[in-house]
């Protein structure tokens, strides 16, 4: 596993579906290929347009051995008792252990349609906040669980099948404001990140549990040139993607989304490996490091050194990326 030989954990991200049939198999393969290179698990993403994280967790779960599957969580979709359930019943079934990642909001469009009324950015933190907390209790065990909070109400509602202690679910959280700081600080979660390049901001504090993480791509190989070859062929400039982002970024009140709009494609510099065309050309939602392996790990090593224990990684474009990027860290590490 990556988090034994590394020192730090390394998750994947599933891919989303292209279309109907055969995405089971999709799933599949990609989980078990994220194991074999020894990542600790993969991201499991979740919004108004993709299909349900859970089935796709239980995917996961069944094609992989000691495979942790990190649940995108929003309040909105599901209540926290079916979350609980969820997660005890896969703890019966499989004997397995399922992560969170805690998400507070979306885009504009998606709280608009689910007719989400506690619009205020901060407002929906407090509230995340309170669901993740009454899914820490009900999981808990020792009798029915009764909750009077702002959000949520249950009475002596009890838990069946019992969590083992040991099963209990890590915590994520994503989101670059001071309400996502103390939501995450509150409930003891690990605080996700979009890095900026390291020099220029800290992506992990001391104050996060191990260090905090990051999101980001990786696309090493043995000189810049072949890198930015495979870069460029995955992800295009265009005009259409640019202003997709644009839009993207006008029906959204994420601190994170406003931050990446206005970066430059090379905040780094031209000759740093730090590249924000992927995100900027709606590609994809986090920035890449993109270069030859030296320039690379030395620049996964500053996110070390200032503290970061807990890597998401975008989308792998092809199999053979997970043995790479885990090949990557390994080197980084040893430099």
């Amino acid at each position: 596993m990556a988090d034994a030989a590394l020192g730090l954990r390394l998750f994947a991200t599933i891919p989303p579906p292209t279309g109907p049939g055969g995405y089971p198999e999709t799933v599949r393969r990609a989980a078990r290929a994220a194991e074999a290179a020894g990542f600790t698990g993969a991201l499991v993403y979740s919004d108004n347009n993709t299909v349900d994280p859970w089935v796709v967790a239980q995917e996961v779960l069944a094609a992989t051995a000691d495979f942790v599957p990190l649940v995108a969580l929003q309040p909105l979709y599901v209540h926290p008792y079916a979350v609980a359930k969820k997660i005890a019943t896969y703890a019966s079934l499989y004997g397995r252990r399922i992560a969170l990642n805690l998400v507070a909001g979306g885009s504009v469009g998606d709280l608009a349609a689910l007719c989400d009324d506690n619009g205020a950015h901060d407002d929906r933190y407090l509230r995340l906040t309170e669901y993740a907390r009454l899914i820490g209790l009900l999981l808990a065990g020792g009798g029915p669980v009764t909750f009077e909070g702002d959000y949520y109400r249950v009475r002596s509602l009890p838990l069946s099948p019992a969590l083992p202690v040991h099963l209990a679910p890590e915590l994520f959280i994503s989101g670059s404001s001071d309400a996502g700081r103390r939501a995450g600080q509150t409930l003891g979660a690990v605080q996700v990140r979009y890095p900026q390049p390291p020099g220029t901001g800290t992506p992990g504090t001391g104050g996060d549990p191990g260090g905090g993480g990051v999101r980001i791509g990786v696309i090493a190989r043995d000189t810049d040139q072949e890198a930015w070859a495979v870069a460029h062929e995955r992800f295009p400039a265009s005009r259409a993607g640019r202003l997709a982002q644009m839009a993207a970024r006008g029906v959204s009140d994420s601190r994170w989304v406003a931050d990446l709009s206005a970066a430059d494609e090379f905040p780094g510099g031209p000759d740093s490996p730090y590249w924000m065309g992927p995100f900027l050309n709606h590609a994809t939602y986090c920035p890449y490091l993109v270069g030859s392996h030296e320039k690379v790990e030395r620049e996964i090593g500053g996110y070390v050194d200032s503290g970061c224990g807990t890597f998401v990684l975008d989308t792998a474009r092809a199999e053979d990326d997970y043995a790479r990027i885990v090949a990557v860290f390994h080197r980084a590490l040893k430099r």
